[in-house]
C-alpha cells in the first residue's frame, strides 16, 4: 500500500502528539517531510483558515499520507503500522495488544489533553498547578499498571505504541516540574527509551522548528 510520495507531517516541535508521530516514523524507518505549525506565533497558526481546512480540530498533528489526511496521532501510528514494513508497533498477541492500547489511551486521552495548550491557556495563572495535579493523578494510575505489564519496555520486551506515548508525556511532566522519581517504573522506562535512536532523533530539541535557545 505504500506509495513513493513522502508523508507530510504538519506539527510543532514541542507537541506531544506530533512527537509521537515522529517517533513512529523513525522506528519504521519512514522518510517524511515536516511543515511546522507554530502554536504560539501570530496567535496560533493552527487557527488559520488554511490549517482548519486540513484539520478541522485546529490541532497538531495532521499527516498527509497515501492520499488521505489523518489528524489523530494514535490513528496515524496504527495506520503506518498496518501499511508499512518494519518493527511492529502493536504486538501480535491480542492480550498484549490490548494492554498497549489501554496504556496509550490512558496517556493520550486521560492525561495529555489536560495539558493541551488550548486548555492551559484557558486556565491562566494556575496552569502549572493544574498540570501537575492531572499528570500526577494519571501517573498514580499508570505506575501500578506498568509494574504489571513492563519488561524492558512498557509491554514486555518489544517497543510499542505505549512507549511512543510514554516518552512525550514524561517530557511534559518534567516541563511542569513533576517529580517523576515518585514513579520508578515510569522513570526507568523513560530513561531506557531515551537511549534509542528513534527517540533521540525525534526529540523536540532537534526539530526544524526548534527555537535556537531550546536546541540541544
Amino acid at each position: 500500500m505504500a506509495t513513493q510520495t513522502k508523508p507530510v507531517l504538519h506539527g510543532y516541535f514541542r507537541s506531544s502528539c506530533s512527537w509521537r508521530v515522529r517517533i513512529a516514523f523513525a522506528l519504521k524507518g519512514i522518510e517524511y517531510d515536516q511543515v511546522p505549525v507554530n502554536l504560539i506565533k501570530d496567535g496560533g497558526q493552527q487557527l488559520t483558515e488554511p490549517y482548519k481546512a486540513l484539520n478541522p480540530m485546529q490541532q497538531v498533528p495532521a499527516v498527509e499520507i497515501d492520499g488521505v489526511t489523518l489528524s489523530q496521532s494514535l490513528a496515524v501510528i496504527q495506520y503506518i503500522d498496518e501499511t508499512r514494513s518494519g518493527p511492529r508497533l502493536l504486538p501480535a498477541d491480542p492480550k498484549k495488544r490490548a494492554q498497549v492500547r489501554m496504556i496509550s489511551d490512558m496517556i493520550a486521552s486521560g492525561i495529555q489533553p489536560l495539558q493541551n495548550l488550548h486548555v492551559i491557556q484557558k486556565i491562566g495563572a494556575e496552569k502549572v498547578q493544574w498540570s501537575q495535579y492531572f499528570i500526577n493523578r494519571g501517573f498514580q494510575a499508570l505506575e501500578p499498571i506498568l509494574k504489571q505489564t513492563a519488561g524492558k519496555y512498557c509491554v514486555g520486551d518489544e517497543i510499542s505504541m505505549a512507549d511512543i506515548c510514554l516518552v512525550p508525556q514524561v517530557f511534559n511532566a518534567e516541563r511542569f516540574k513533576v517529580d517523576v522519581g515518585q514513579y520508578p517504573t515510569i522513570q526507568r522506562l523513560n530513561q531506557t527509551l531515551l537511549e534509542i535512536e528513534a527517540f533521540k532523533e525525534s526529540h523536540p530539541s532537534c526539530q526544524p522548528d526548534t527555537p535556537p535557545d531550546l536546541r540541544a
